[in-house]
């Protein structure tokens, strides 16, 4: 069977091959489809031409169409409701949608945003679950060949070529202690970092942090006594020691009583930070992930 070369066809002449079919009128046909009368007569001939059939035969009522035109109408009429669904948006009903959603992240926004995440999902996409992941080492690998759809990272954190983010969160960071730390009732310093212990955060073992890198440019080290990959445990630690953190502050806050903690500015200038989910460039066009990313952003806001 010859197999028909598509890039020899025009395809613009689908569309009067329909309505001709159709009206079995040259004249309606044209009108149809917004072309005029001779033009219309035109496309029959080169139709007839390229098919091989004559399509419409005069009858004793007007044209009719030939056996070939009978076959081809409805072959035509799917034809062109096919063309038409490559070239209008994609529709997303959350409702219809049965999938599994999975980030990377940390006890960060499995606290702050998974529970209403979880219940805005029961509420308006019921067959959307929701998987939390540990990072490790892996993550952009895991996001590039789609184990991950999302990862939690902050604005200032580099991205992998080929990836997207979105904003999510506004937050600042925070220096925390306990109520009565030695050094509570004292305005601190970049130097006062140096005087007592650190519990830091790793998630995924990959360097120096941004704090340290600031403290070393001011010729400061820290010692940094206990590493955890929870924030919780960080906040935990914390509130039974003299060791102090640097999180976030609205994580931060969350615990403050439960843990009696006090929370303030760090002494540093940039302590605004900005947190994004990131995804691959080609996933990023998936509408239901951009809706997901707006449902992160309304459960961040509330």
């Amino acid at each position: 069977m010859r197999q028909v070369n598509l890039s020899g066809i025009d395809l613009n002449l689908l569309p009067p091959l329909h309505a001709l079919l159709t009206r079995k009128n040259v004249t309606r046909a044209a009108s149809d489809v917004g072309m005029s009368q001779p033009a219309m007569s035109r496309a029959l001939a080169r139709l007839r031409h390229l098919l091989d059939d004559p399509l419409l035969i005069r009858g004793t009522k007007g044209l009719m169409r030939t056996p070939r035109g009978e076959a081809l109408l409805p072959v035509v009429a799917r034809a062109i409701e096919n063309l038409t669904g490559v070239f209008e948006p994609q529709h997303f009903d959350p409702k219809k949608v049965k999938r599994t959603i999975r980030f990377a992240s940390s006890d960060v926004q499995t606290i702050l945003y998974a529970p209403r995440l979880h219940e805005l999902m029961r509420r308006e996409a019921p067959g959307i679950d929701l998987r939390f992941e540990p990072y490790g080492r892996d993550v952009t690998k895991r996001i590039e060949d789609g184990r991950l759809d999302f990862a939690f990272a902050l604005s200032s954190t580099p991205l992998p070529s080929g990836s997207a983010s979105f904003e999510i969160m506004n937050d600042r960071l925070a220096l925390v202690m306990r109520r009565h730390h030695p050094l509570a009732k004292e305005t601190w310093t970049l130097k006062d970092y140096a005087r007592v212990d650190h519990v830091a955060v790793s998630l995924t073992d990959d360097g120096i942090s941004d704090l340290d890198a600031l403290l070393s440019r001011a010729n400061i080290s820290r010692r940094v006594a206990l590493t955890t990959p929870h924030f919780v445990a960080a906040l935990a630690a914390v509130s039974s020691s003299d060791a102090v953190t640097t999180i976030s502050r609205r994580f931060a806050e969350k615990f403050q009583n439960t843990f009696k903690l006090d929370v303030r500015d760090p002494p540093f200038k940039q302590i605004d930070m900005t947190t994004t989910l990131v995804t691959s460039s080609i996933q990023a066009r998936d509408p239901a992930l951009l809706w997901m990313v707006e449902c992160v952003r309304k459960v961040a806001e509330a």
